[in-house]
C-alpha cells in the first residue's frame, strides 16, 4: 500500500484571496488599513493564528488589543469566506481522482483548523478523495513537527518508504524530512515568499500530475 500526502493552501489549492478578505475585514473592523493580497501569500504556512498577528504587527496594531477578540473575529469573517474564492491550482482534481483509481490512498496534512479545512475541502469536492485529513488542531502538535506524518503512516499502516509528501514550503519540506519520507515541492505556491529550492527538496514538479505515475512505477 502506498500513501501520498498532500499539504493544502498553496500545493492543492490557491486559498490566498479569500483568507485577505477575511484578515482585511478583521483589520478595518479594529480601524487599522488593509494588508495585501501578496503580503497574505508570504504569512500562510503556520496556521491563520500566526498570519493573523503578522498582519497585525503590520498595520500597528495595538499590543494592548485583547487578541482572543481580534481572532474572535476574524474567525467570523474566515467562516464567511472558506472556500467563496479558492480555486484548485492546475491538474488537481484529475490528479486525486486518478491517484484514488490507482488504489493510492490519499491525506492532507494542513495547519489549518479543522472548521476550515472541512469547508474548504467540501467546496471544492476534494472529501470523497482523501483517506484522511490531518488539521492544525488535530493533534496536540502540527507541522513542521514529523509527529503529523508519522500519524497518517501508523494509521493507514504505511512504511515510511511507501509515503510521499508533496509540499510548496519549507514548512512542508521540513516535515517531511524529519519524518524519514520522500518529499516533493512545487514551485507556484506560497513558502513564505522564498524560493522553493531553497527548501532542497528530493525533487521539485512544475504540478502534481506525476504523482500517481511515480508509484506505479515503485
Amino acid at each position: 500500500m502506498a500513501l501520498v500526502m498532500y499539504d493544502l493552501d498553496g500545493t492543492l489549492l490557491d486559498t490566498a484571496s479569500e483568507i485577505a478578505e477575511a484578515t482585511n475585514l478583521t483589520l478595518k473592523e479594529f480601524n487599522l488599513q488593509p494588508v495585501s493580497q501578496n503580503q497574505v501569500r508570504d504569512w500562510i504556512g503556520h496556521g491563520t493564528g500566526w498570519l493573523m498577528k503578522r498582519a497585525w504587527e503590520e498595520q500597528k496594531g495595538s499590543d494592548k488589543a485583547n487578541w482572543d477578540e481580534v481572532m474572535a473575529r476574524f474567525i467570523h469573517h474566515y467562516e464567511a469566506t472558506a472556500g467563496t474564492t479558492s480555486v484548485p491550482f492546475p491538474f488537481v482534481l484529475e490528479t486525486l481522482r486518478k491517484a484514488r483509481d490507482y488504489g493510492l490512498k490519499q491525506a492532507v496534512v494542513t495547519n489549518k483548523e479543522t472548521r476550515f479545512t472541512n469547508r474548504i475541502l467540501e467546496k471544492h469536492g476534494l472529501t470523497n478523495l482523501l483517506d484522511m485529513v490531518v488539521c492544525g488542531d488535530t493533534l496536540s502538535v502540527k507541522k513542521p513537527n514529523p509527529a503529523v506524518i508519522q500519524h497518517c503512516l501508523d494509521t493507514m499502516g504505511v512504511a515510511q518508504g511507501e509515503a510521499l509528501f508533496v509540499g510548496d514550503s519549507s514548512i512542508d519540506m521540513a516535515t517531511a524530512k524529519a519524518a524519514g519520507v520522500l518529499c516533493w515541492a512545487v514551485p507556484y505556491g506560497y513558502n513564505l515568499g522564498r524560493p522553493i529550492e531553497e527548501t532542497m527538496p528530493d525533487r521539485i514538479v512544475p504540478d502534481i500530475r506525476e504523482v500517481p505515475n511515480f508509484f506505479r512505477h515503485l
